[in-house]
């Protein structure tokens, strides 16, 4: 089998408004606002009429992410077979620059590719449901001994920054469906940030986490007031993520010192080899991973390994994922050993999708896919509907 073409397309899907159940457009971070998402549609061919699929986001514009896509990275990849994934992740090499995130959509499209061929879910090519972690135990009770395959995957539920009453009001809906956890962004006004989760921790009796994400929006010191105001509240998140700039990892460290509140980098770990310095200078409780920085499910594969063997807890970052990419995370956490927390997810607030059908979120989950390849099949009429 030889892959003989690599195309892409982008499409713009909105987001549900806040005034709707577990809706949260518009979406806003420290850097800006969004009520709907572009994605990258990437479509991997072969000569024997097998095609797989992989997402992306946007970088720079939809015509310059296609372009590096159809005409960089897939002359370089035509004429070769899908399942050499490993040997074509690294031969997909350019000086000067880091091509991961753009290969990683046409990564993941090979896997697909690979399970349809052999008939069998992604999940099970990478090893297997094996990982006794925290997203597989939470529902084992409700299978028989023999039974391994895999039925739910928690998510967290994830929320812009609104007001503390706005958050109240959101936080009570995460609860009443299911979800047990609760990623904020944050990040413009560290009082607020503080106010909003003793607001939402109020309003749900202690009963959801927290995840706190400035996206680098803090200072040092504000981080320090943050997590030493909500210890003295009684308030412990899961983690604060990303609490200060990147390439800070002895800063990170300090704050891991002087805080009880677990700290977990996430844009330090775009960068591959950042994730044995940040174990080596002692600047992580939780490690935040993501398959496209990391080149595709195998690249992910190398940083949970290095981050399990440093004994490190991880999970799997959002991106405003569609079905195609939400797929393949679920595959991952499902077949990759170590992912202990559950994943981050905004796919229950998206107004369509591109795939046939679409996924359910029930009681804080969403069902891993169990069919051929990624377990999907993509609704060309809905890429048409969406597409810039």
């Amino acid at each position: 089998m030889e892959i003989t073409d690599v195309t892409a397309v982008t499409v713009d899907v909105p987001l549900t408004s806040l005034d709707e159940p577990l809706g949260i457009g518009p979406y806003t971070t420290n850097h800006g606002e969004l009520d709907s998402m572009e994605r990258v549609l990437v479509r991997v061919d072969t000569d024997e009429g097998i095609a797989g699929w992989g997402e992306m986001r946007v970088f720079l514009s939809p015509s310059a992410t296609e372009s590096i896509l159809e005409d960089g990275v897939g002359p370089m990849i035509t004429g070769q077979s899908p399942f050499e994934i490993e040997r074509l992740r690294r031969q997909v090499f350019v000086e000067y620059t880091n091509v991961d995130m753009f290969f990683a959509a046409v990564e993941t499209a090979c896997w697909d590719i690979v399970g349809k061929a052999l008939d069998r879910p992604v999940y099970e090519l990478l090893g297997g449901w094996t990982a006794p972690t925290q997203s597989t135990l939470r529902h084992r009770e409700n299978m028989g001994e023999n039974d391994l395959t895999p039925q739910e995957v928690p998510i967290a539920f994830c929320l812009g920054i609104l007001s503390p009453e706005e958050s109240r009001v959101k936080a009570r809906e995460a609860l009443d469906a299911g979800f047990d956890v609760l990623k904020t962004k944050a990040g413009k006004d560290w009082r607020q940030d503080v106010s909003r989760i003793k607001a939402m921790h109020d309003e749900t009796d202690g009963q959801l986490e927290f995840r706190l994400d400035p996206n680098q929006g803090w200072t040092l010191d504000q981080a320090v007031r943050v997590g030493a105001m909500l210890e003295d509240e009684g308030i412990y998140l899961q983690y604060l993520e990303q609490p200060i700039r990147v390439d800070a990892h002895k800063s990170l460290a300090a704050l891991r010192q002087r805080l009880r509140q677990p700290i977990a980098p996430n844009e330090d770990t775009y960068i591959s080899h950042n994730i044995s310095s940040l174990v080596e200078a002692g600047a992580m409780d939780v490690g935040v991973i993501d398959l496209t920085p990391a080149g595709g499910i195998s690249g992910l594969r190398q940083q949970a390994a290095v981050l399990e063997d440093a004994g490190v807890p991880f999970t799997h970052h959002c991106a405003f994922d569609l079905g195609i990419r939400t797929a393949a995370i679920l595959h991952a956490v499902s077949g990759i050993p170590g992912f202990s927390l559950p994943p981050d997810s905004t796919y229950y607030a998206w107004e369509g999708d591109v795939i046939d059908d679409p996924f359910e979120v029930t009681d804080g989950c969403l069902p891993a896919p169990s069919g051929p390849g990624l377990g999907i099949s993509v609704d060309l009429d809905a890429i048409e509907e969406y597409r810039i």
